[in-house]
């Protein structure tokens, strides 16, 4: 193991012709000893650990609140719960994810990402680079319909929108302190982002 930054930890995986399954990376995860407060995502095959931070979860939670608010306490909203995505050894841990109503786990027991709607992730330092790069083209190749990354290094919230063929067609861009319009997307609601912290 590889420490890369303070809060980024890169694990060195088998050649790409050996045919780890992320179910067996993710049981050998679990054996080691991740500290608390930390998540663990596999991203193109690399493992990542990255600690909650207080801006990190304050936005996470005005996320879900206010998916909370639009749909009801019963809505389907995970938070670094995994989920595997196309591409290879994708098993991410998203901030935020709200499923299709209706949705059910998969035969082995976990959520399908054909039944995510919308993707929230929150950059942290160590991590960013995965949300911008390959996580944004796995969540675009899935068909997630709305992938917004809230960055509080840089103060703003990217929304994407309209996947197709491994590409966001729509970005916007919206400062912190103003709403982010949502309404024409499947949530159907405007986030204020007035209370998103700045890291």
């Amino acid at each position: 193991m590889t420490v890369v930054e303070t809060d980024r930890i890169e694990m060195a995986m088998a050649d790409e012709n050996d045919e780890l399954a992320l179910d067996d990376l993710f049981e050998s995860l679990e054996r080691m000893p991740v500290p608390e407060g930390y998540k663990v995502e596999i991203v193109e095959g690399a493992v990542y650990m990255s600690p909650q931070r207080d801006a990190h979860w304050e936005i996470i939670r005005r996320i879900v609140r206010a998916l909370e608010d639009r749909f009801g306490m019963s809505v389907k909203v995970k938070s670094d719960v995994r989920i595997d995505f196309p591409g290879h050894l994708n098993g991410f841990c998203p901030d935020v994810a709200k499923l299709r109503e209706g949705a059910e786990k998969g035969p082995k027991g976990r959520w399908r990402y054909e039944d995510v709607e919308f993707v929230a992730e929150v950059i942290s330092r160590g991590t960013g680079p995965n949300d911008y790069g390959p996580k944004k083209t796995a969540y675009a190749t899935a068909e997630v319909p709305v992938y917004l990354i809230a960055d509080p290094y840089t103060g703003k919230c990217i929304v994407h929108t309209q996947p197709k063929d491994g590409e966001y067609i729509t970005e916007t861009k919206v400062a912190f302190g103003h709403p982010v319009d949502l309404t024409k997307t499947p949530l159907g609601l405007t986030l204020t982002t007035a209370d998103f912290p700045r890291d």
